[in-house]
């Protein structure tokens, strides 16, 4: 893969760049509700040297009944600033799982205006199969200030992805699995409906992945994306369950040179909560 300190890294640039001073690794690894795996106590026994933990949960707007939506500039500031993370740093995120909550926190950096922000290819299960170092002791942290230019465009709200959606004019891609999106399978939240936002399309996450749990060279993701019916020409509002494994689709799009593109932060969590929203079912 040819790495970009911007979108991608392989563990291979990682490894040559692990004591550059001014690089930050996060871990953000984060696991569905009941899936019954504690992604902070596995961080604390097991992690890149160096790297801090990013609490997708807990750096989040705790005010709206949501989960993990993007959290207010302040609270991102302060909370980044207590890790030791801002202005001038290359930050490298990854996550347990190998792509799955990394992207998220590569979106929500690029939401607030941070672009030396990166997604470790393969993540930690590809870093621990080739044998590389890790540590269980907490990083040393010195206070960072950082510099956040919000960019508004890369979100998107209810009533806008509503819009998009009567109006057809953008497309709106689905990350979940092919039966959540057709509403033959339960969401693992309850009180959901079943089915996915009118006129959406489907591009479930693992198409992007190869076996081995990285991330499809630049040309199989834009065939991925074709063969989904995705016009590249046109803006792209990504979503899924509740705004995590949408990124993943963000950053594909990134890969292949697609700029125009949002995330609908509070997709099927919010979408499929409210009866008086429109909702289809099948292909």
């Amino acid at each position: 893969m040819q790495d970009d300190p911007k979108t991608l890294v392989s563990t291979d640039w990682l490894a040559a760049h692990l004591e550059d001073p001014d690089l930050r690794i996060l871990d953000a690894s984060w696991y569905l509700p009941g899936t019954d795996r504690d992604p902070k106590a596995e961080y604390v026994s097991t992690h890149i040297p160096g790297a801090r933990f990013f609490d997708i949960d807990e750096i989040s707007d705790l005010r709206s009944d949501l989960p993990h939506m993007v959290p207010p500039v302040e609270k991102f500031m302060s909370r980044l600033r207590a890790m030791g993370v801002g202005d001038g740093h290359q930050v490298v995120v990854y996550d347990a799982a190998g792509i799955l909550s990394a992207p998220r926190v590569w979106w929500l950096f690029r939401l607030m205006g941070q672009e030396d922000v990166a997604v470790l290819d393969g993540g930690l299960p590809k870093w621990l199969a080739e044998g590389r170092p890790i540590e269980d002791m907490p990083p040393v942290v010195r206070d960072r200030h950082m510099t956040v230019r919000r960019q508004n465009h890369l979100v998107k709200d209810v009533t806008q992805v509503s819009a998009a959606s009567k109006l057809a004019d953008t497309t709106i891609l689905d990350a979940r699995s092919a039966a959540r999106f057709q509403g033959e399978a339960d969401e693992p939240r309850r009180g959901l409906r079943k089915g996915h936002i009118p006129g959406s399309l489907n591009l479930p996450y693992p198409e992007l992945l190869t076996e081995e749990g990285t991330m499809k060279a630049p040309e199989a993701l834009k065939a991925a994306f074709e063969a989904a019916g995705v016009d590249l020409a046109k803006p792209v509002i990504t979503t899924c369950g509740s705004g995590i494994s949408a990124a993943i689709l963000s950053l594909a799009l990134e890969r292949v040179g697609h700029r125009n593109h949002s995330l609908y932060d509070g997709s099927w969590a919010e979408w499929g909560a409210f009866p008086t929203l429109p909702v289809a079912t099948g292909a």
